[in-house]
């Protein structure tokens, strides 16, 4: 917001260019966020950095590809293969005139007014400057424990800012390569003994597992408004690896897909090989029902309408419309989780409680008891369902 005010009383008025310089999905919402201001697409210069062997700004091709044409339309000047050398050809740097970048062919320079760069995510001076004289450990980010401890006990910390300690032999295991908001929900969880004196600590940990450190399932996401008014979402497993990492290989056979990036239709959906909701990518012209589409994430394909068979038998020519019916509200519902827990604990008991033979027919009759039990008392939001004894 800070950056947009900035923008907004001091380079609009000016006629002299803004580059934009890194290689990744912030580059692209950037740009997009200057050409929503009014600035004309002439006067951005997008410098990308030359590419890394299997890493890319999305993880769909396709939808990079939009995005390129997008900004050609709006005539934003692209110069890619480019890395920094120097500003106003080595002088004094303040004011900004000029930057200087050197490509597979001749020096490239370009006159500007605003660079703003976005070619590495590191910590702040002043960030690092505080934990410094602080004698906080910092290796590279600042070092926490499993237990979200620095190695000031009375200091907490958690995000893409903190790394742990080496002595758990996990450099590529980072916050920054999981869901925030679980993150944060579990350093909460940690720290809420200290403010609400009705709660009481948890157990301390065994010694033994002190090396340990927290798993996390919740989907890892990332998004945002690309240059052509595309609305972008891209919701993935978490793993060690960053989005920007490595492509793990999809199978074909498990991928469903509608509409065309070009046109702002697009949805691809991949299953896992258990039939999964593994990950998917939304590209759109409309506004996105974002917190509907994160309901997907490892939901059965037969939960939702048998989606394989159905897409397979070409019943489905668009995944937006089809998450539009009825038959999917049940399951974008926000107590939907709920029913989930409950029903993997009544099925968690059955096993252990009736013999073989009874167990399956015991199990879909306390199924189907609790799937009813929920649509009755959600039945002012979800009328759409029909419930025994209800006309």
């Amino acid at each position: 917001m800070a950056a947009r005010r900035w923008l907004c009383a001091n380079f609009l008025e000016l006629e002299d260019n803004a580059i934009v310089y890194g290689n990744n999905i912030d580059i692209y919402t950037t740009v997009e966020t200057l050409l929503s201001l009014g600035i004309r697409g002439s006067r951005i210069h997008l410098v990308l950095l030359p590419p890394v062997p299997g890493v890319s700004s999305f993880l769909d091709s396709s939808v990079e590809k939009a995005a390129a044409m997008a900004m050609e339309n709006a005539m934003v000047q692209i110069h890619r293969n480019c890395v920094l050398a120097q500003f106003n050809n080595g002088k004094q740097p303040d004011p900004l005139t000029s930057a200087s970048f050197t490509t597979d062919a001749e020096p490239l320079h370009l006159q500007c007014g605003v660079f703003i760069n976005l070619s590495n995510k590191g910590v702040d001076y002043d960030a690092f400057n505080s934990f410094n004289k602080s004698f906080l450990v910092f290796d590279g980010r600042l070092v926490i424990n499993s237990s979200f401890r620095t190695t000031n006990s009375s200091i907490w910390a958690a995000g893409p800012l903190t790394k742990f300690s080496r002595r758990y032999y996990i450099d590529e295991w980072t916050h920054a390569n999981f869901n925030s908001k679980e993150v944060g929900q579990d350093l909460a969880a940690m720290m809420l003994p200290l403010f609400d004196p009705t709660v009481e600590p948890a157990e301390a940990p065994p010694p033994e597992t002190d090396r340990l450190v927290l798993l996390y399932k919740q989907a890892k996401i990332q998004g945002g408004k690309l240059p052509g008014g595309y609305h972008y979402l891209h919701v993935t497993k978490p793993s060690p690896t960053d989005l920007t990492g490595p492509k793990v290989k999809q199978l074909q056979d498990r991928a469903i897909v509608t509409g065309q990036p070009e046109r702002g239709d697009y949805f691809c959906l991949h299953l896992d090989c258990y039939e999964l909701v593994e990950a998917l990518t939304c590209l759109s012209l409309k506004p996105l029902p974002v917190s509907n589409y994160l309901s997907l994430y490892m939901k059965h394909q037969q939960l939702l309408g048998q989606l394989l068979n159905c897409y397979q038998q070409g019943l489905i020519p668009d995944l937006y419309s089809f998450f539009t019916q009825s038959s999917c509200l049940a399951v974008f519902h926000d107590r939907f989780s709920d029913l989930e827990q409950e029903l993997q604990q009544t099925l968690k008991l059955k096993d252990l409680c009736p013999p073989d033979q009874l167990k399956d027919e015991d199990s879909r009759a306390a199924l189907r008891s609790s799937a009813v039990k929920y649509l009755s008392y959600n039945r002012n939001l979800l009328p759409m369902f029909a419930c025994p004894g209800q006309l």
